[in-house]
């Protein structure tokens, strides 16, 4: 949508009052129409009520009939006229002579207009002429003796002006009321724009058309799912990543109790751990607020299967890349030391430092390559050993009997997790001990291997090591906290244990239990 279109405020303000004017219009003509027929209806019963009332007055009859006075008439009629408020009232014999007049001089002359004769015949009737007084709306009433011959006729009229000014009086209300209803939705029309602009924090229509496409397109290219819900907990939002998440395993409501939760506690909740659908995901909900009050929830969904293979792959690689570092910096102060015995000319001490390095080293290769047949494990506890006489710690390697490969080669990368986070948290232990001792045992037997750890640090209180697999707790500072954690989820998921003993100023030992199945060896 273009900006150059039309504003929301002026798109309402001209269609409301575009309807309002349409539809008081409509009702202004059926309206008028209506009056108009009432209006002149009721002028009509007033002329005829007026003729009535004179015809059936004995007076007329008997001044007609030659009984009394025919003057009687006049004065009769004059009073009718005032207080019926009529144009006039003309009474004449049967021959169309005006016997009463609201002029005197024409009373005794022919009644003028030419719509007088079916009166005359006996036949009450109403029609529009134009007399002596101008054109004027007529009813005409048969007068008759006490015997029930005709011996005259009544005449009362109301001009046609007066009939068109009443009509006109009460179209003016109409006009009035109708001008009232305009200005009514004006004001209307303003007031809705201007909260409908509020409800839309001031967006116009093409702006909220852009918004919306943007956010769509933003929301079906994440990777997370998103899911979002209203103040009554329906889902009013789900990206495409949210719907393939939860079609793993089998099909079971969306989850909303985490969202439900975060509405009535008004609190975020971060790095939540779910099980849905039997897998495991990281869930992260927070409230959705709109000004000062809560009008639902939104949360993302991770897979935790693709965040912790990302975490232990990135573990993998830093603790392969610190042993290699390691090594090829032991490599290289043995290097200088040999180079500065060249340059001294001491040859001796030269070939003693090499055969105790070589034998020292030989020693390490023998007891990795006759004890752990897996070579991955194998290099990267030499590589171990390297990082800890770096450290200036003493790492001792014992393994009572020999571990083959395991048949998943997936659980060896599992196994450098776990044992690296361990000599590293022991090794960081000792640092500033007198004795900088770390052991590290291997034992296998009835496809369990079994990992003992220990150091002469000192040791844990019983809070720390309580807090210990939380997720970011760490006595080292922030930024730590993540190294127990993966090892406790590896665990978790491997279905494996632990044991933990520790007693402050006695060191900590850490002992691992994993399910290892032997390369080669059936299910």
């Amino acid at each position: 949508m273009k900006q150059g279109r039309w504003k929301l405020r002026t798109v309402i303000l001209f269609f409301v009052c575009a309807v309002v004017m349409f539809s008081l219009l409509v009702t202004d003509l059926l309206i008028t129409e209506t009056v108009t027929d009432s209006v002149e209806a009721g002028q009509i019963d007033k002329a005829q009520n007026a003729s009535r009332i004179v015809a059936h007055t004995p007076l007329v009859a008997e001044a007609l009939a030659g009984q009394r006075d025919p003057g009687d008439i006049q004065s009769f009629a004059n009073q009718i006229q005032r207080v019926t408020g009529v144009e006039f009232v003309v009474v004449m014999d049967m021959n169309g002579i005006r016997q009463s007049h609201p002029d005197p001089a024409e009373v005794g002359k022919p009644f003028a207009g030419g719509d007088e004769q079916y009166v005359l015949a006996g036949e009450e009737h109403i029609s529009t002429a134009k007399g002596t007084l101008g054109p004027s709306l007529r009813s005409f009433t048969p007068v008759l003796a006490e015997d029930g011959t005709q011996v005259g006729a009544v005449a009362v009229g109301l001009s046609t002006a007066s009939v068109q000014k009443a009509v006109k009086e009460s179209r003016y209300d109409i006009y009035i009321g109708t001008l009232a209803g305009l200005l009514a939705g004006v004001i209307g029309a303003v007031l809705l724009s201007r909260y409908i602009k509020k409800v839309l924090l001031g967006l116009e229509p093409f702006a909220i058309a852009r918004l919306l496409e943007e956010r769509n397109a933003m929301l079906h290219s994440v990777h997370e799912g998103i899911i979002a819900v209203d103040r009554d907990s329906r889902v009013t939002l789900m990206n495409k990543a949210a719907e393939s998440l939860f079609q793993k395993g089998e099909k079971e409501p969306v989850p909303i109790r985490s969202l439900q939760r975060v509405m009535e506690t008004e609190r975020e909740e971060i790095d939540q751990q779910q099980r849905i659908n039997d897998v495991e995901l990281l869930v992260n909900s927070v409230p959705i607020r709109v000004g000062e009050t809560v009008a639902g929830a939104i949360a993302t969904y991770r897979d935790k299967t693709e965040v912790k293979q990302l975490a232990e792959q990135l573990t993998g690689v830093r603790m392969y890349a610190d042993a290699l570092r390691a090594q090829t910096h032991e490599f290289m102060n043995k290097l200088h030391v040999i180079l500065g015995m060249v340059q001294m000319k001491s040859y001796e001490e030269l070939e003693l430092f090499i055969r105790q390095s070589v034998d020292f080293k030989s020693n390490e290769i023998q007891l990795m390559t006759e004890k752990i047949n897996d070579p991955v494990l194998a290099g990267f506890l030499s590589g171990k050993l390297s990082y800890a006489r770096e450290s200036g710690a003493v790492l001792h390697v014992s393994c009572e009997y020999p571990i083959p490969q395991p048949k998943n080669p997936a659980l060896t990368h599992d196994l450098i997790t776990v044992i690296g986070n361990l000599v590293d948290n022991a090794v960081d232990a000792v640092q500033d001990q007198p004795v900088k001792d770390v052991h590290i045992s291997f034992s296998y037997g009835e496809d369990i291997l079994t990992i003992e750890v220990s150091d002469s640090g000192p040791g844990m209180e019983t809070r720390t090591q309580e807090l210990l697999f939380e997720k970011g707790f760490s006595t080292k500072g922030t930024g730590r906290g993540i190294g127990l954690t993966l090892i406790h989820d590896i665990l978790e998921e491997r279905e494996g244990d632990f044991d933990l003993s520790s007693t402050p100023g006695y060191g900590t030992i850490f002992t691992v239990y994993m399910p290892y199945e032997e390369k080669g060896e059936e299910t």
